[in-house]
């Protein structure tokens, strides 16, 4: 319901007066359509941003980018800080809920942590490419505001930008790729885990141990990384990348597949890959980021867990454990991980079927299958046929953002209620598998 009320907001805030350009005019539904794209840090826009929206403009995004990717309670629990206001335990079980925490101890010193760890990267980021930008423009102005713009962007992993062609003008320009790159996996690796590098550096706790959770989903985040990047390049070695360098050919494919973790930024116009490169992306938009990150999908951790499982599977055993790093995955997060992969697939093979049957005559198949993976991974990423959807289509994707954004465990949370505990059970029957 937060994140809902902070949508009206949003799109509140962006019909407000002086928001658009002079004499341009955004039907409502495409307004709503950015307001849920910018709270769930998607980047989808059926609009061209550079076009549509003045300063003023910018800056309402940005609020609506931050408060998308910090997280709704997070920002609540900053501003009940800030007006000394106590927080309950009914608001600490809607932070945990919202940080995917399995307790409610600390959270609040993690909320002001994560807000803090956020506004330091987007600081820094902005800095480095707000100077970079200014020997090219010579525009101080211009140069700050593009600078916080790809900065915040990258950082909350929006996919927003201000220039009408992504960072696609700096496709030979290592150094921003490379700031940007960094600030898109800061964002989306999971604010524990950055918490817990911070503190080992500080080195504060003695004989220090990191986490299973940042074991896994670091190895595991690395691991599609550098398999999105290796496939890319695979496939695109005697297509569009036929004719470049092979260093250009290398941050093409390195960009692109830390995007898909759910930034939506490109510097390259992925409507120009083969349709095998695009199902590859369409994947990785799928699994997407970490869990108490800025970024959709199933996660990481998900992704992780089930691939473990059908390593470790036994089919003669009455149990099969999950074992990695020395620990136990415990079964209740096994249960999840399946619940959450499930519930993805049906919904993505849903939206999917209803786009197909309203644009399916004049869009392509896989078109409409990236879209709905980049809706669904939070991502941003588009081949360009945003604008050209239906009302219905774009309810499709504005539901699918939602729900990536909130997260598949708190929308799970959600439909089934707070049901009794069975009481008492049927005798067990055994049935064929597979």
């Amino acid at each position: 319901m937060y994140y809902l009320v902070a949508i009206v907001g949003a799109f509140l805030l962006l019909n407000l007066p002086g928001v658009h350009k002079p004499g341009v005019k955004v039907a409502p539904i495409d307004t709503l359509f950015v307001a849920v794209s910018g709270v769930s840090v998607t980047g989808l826009t059926p609009v061209n941003i550079s076009e549509t929206y003045s300063v003023f403009g910018y800056i309402v995004l940005l609020i609506i980018l931050n408060i998308g990717g910090i997280g709704v309670m997070a920002i609540g629990t900053l501003l009940w800080v800030v007006l000394g206001k106590h927080i309950g335990i009914r608001e600490r079980q809607l932070i945990m809920l919202d940080n995917n925490r399995e307790a409610m101890s600390g959270t609040v010193k993690l909320i002001l942590d994560i807000v803090r760890a956020i506004l330091v990267i987007e600081f820094v980021g902005a800095t480095l490419l707000a100077f970079y930008f200014y020997q090219d423009i010579h525009d101080l102005k211009e140069a700050i505001l593009q600078g916080v713009f790809v900065s915040i962007s990258a950082t909350t992993n929006g996919g927003l930008d201000i220039t009408g062609e992504s960072l696609i003008p700096y496709a030979n320009d290592y150094f921003v790729q490379t700031i940007v790159m960094f600030l898109i996996v800061l964002g989306s690796i999971g604010f524990p885990v950055l918490l817990e590098i911070k503190a080992y550096i500080k080195n504060r706790i003695p004989n220090f141990r990191f986490s299973l959770f940042t074991k896994v989903t670091t190895v595991t985040y690395l691991f599609i990384l550098i398999a999105g990047v290796i496939g890319i390049l695979f496939i695109e070695a005697n297509g569009v990348f036929a004719n470049e360098s092979w260093h250009k050919t290398l941050f093409y494919a390195m960009f692109q597949s830390v995007s898909t973790r759910s930034a939506g930024l490109q510097t390259f116009d992925v409507s120009q890959f083969s349709d095998a490169t695009n199902l590859l992306m369409g994947g990785l938009m799928f699994i997407g980021s970490s869990p108490s990150s800025v970024g959709g999908g199933i996660r990481t951790t998900t992704f992780a867990i089930m691939v473990l499982f059908v390593i470790n599977y036994k089919p003669n055993a009455e149990k099969s454990s999950i074992r990695v790093f020395n620990r136990e995955i415990h079964n209740q997060d096994i249960q999840r991980s399946f619940a959450v992969f499930c519930i993805a697939i049906m919904m993505t093979f849903i939206g999917t079927f209803i786009i197909m049957l309203n644009e399916g005559q004049h869009i392509e198949f896989i078109k409409i299958y990236f879209e709905i993976m980049s809706a669904f991974g939070t991502c941003g990423l588009s081949t360009g046929i945003t604008s050209e959807l239906g009302s219905v289509s774009k309810v499709v994707l504005m539901f699918l953002m939602f729900v990536g954004r909130v997260g598949l465990i708190s929308f799970i949370i959600m439909m089934s209620g707070n049901r009794e505990p069975a009481k008492y059970h049927f005798p067990k029957e055994r049935i064929q598998i597979g």
